[in-house]
């Protein structure tokens, strides 16, 4: 028999040659490698074995020296941050991705159920790998991140604005016209953020998934 094989791109797989013997032939993964000053917001990389997802990044030249890349990354495990600083042309692993919406529906004790907007199928997302989550409420879409060697869920992340019910605020102080005075107010899904004097409880407000900062009175 005779085994046509694409170098260096697969790393497990099994040929029955009969129902009683099964050779297993392991090849190596190729690395996809990318530049330092390549990433960008979302570029997945694998570093220190493990998976991590860039949420901020600018390039800076220190005096005399050389062009770094200065990056924030999540740990898509576990959604600890950290800063770390590469050399413009420095190699690192990159992790090919696949994003697909998916609709949430509720939540149990495997997590949050996610629903395929394309085949239906409903999976359970841990809430800490979901971006945003403290602000995801039923039948909101949310962007799933699969790797695509192992089709392994990396990452959930809500859209950058969503628009929420004011549940609960005290009434902004008669006469108060501090510039950008602002006061506590809880939202429909039970998180507390700033918002102006003026939002008063039953207001439909907007808010950046990323930092709970509010932006905007929605008109009804």
């Amino acid at each position: 028999m005779f085994f046509s094989i694409f170098p260096l791109f697969f790393h497990h797989f099994a040929v029955t040659l009969h129902p009683i013997t099964r050779i297993i032939i392991t090849f190596k993964i190729k690395q996809e490698m990318i530049n330092s000053q390549e990433i960008k917001i979302g570029t997945c990389i694998r570093m220190d074995g493990k998976v991590w997802v860039c949420i901020d990044f600018q390039h800076r030249k220190p005096g005399k020296g050389n062009t770094v890349m200065n990056t924030k990354l999540k740990n898509v495990a576990d959604g600890r941050v950290l800063e770390r600083t590469f050399q413009v042309g420095f190699k690192l692993e990159d992790v090919r991705v696949e994003r697909r919406p998916y609709q949430y529906l509720y939540e149990d004790a495997t997590g949050c159920i996610l629903m395929n907007q394309e085949t239906f199928e409903q999976i359970p997302v841990a809430k800490e790998q979901i971006t945003g989550v403290e602000f995801m409420k039923e039948g909101d879409i949310v962007e799933v991140v699969t790797d695509t060697s192992d089709g392994s869920i990396l990452l959930a992340e809500m859209p950058v604005k969503t628009n929420l019910r004011v549940t609960h605020s005290e009434p902004g102080i008669k006469g108060d016209t501090a510039t950008n005075a602002t006061k506590p107010a809880t939202l429909e899904t039970g998180v507390e953020i700033r918002v102006p004097l003026f939002i008063n409880e039953g207001d439909l407000i907007q808010v950046d998934t990323r930092d709970g900062s509010y932006l905007s009175r929605v008109k009804e």
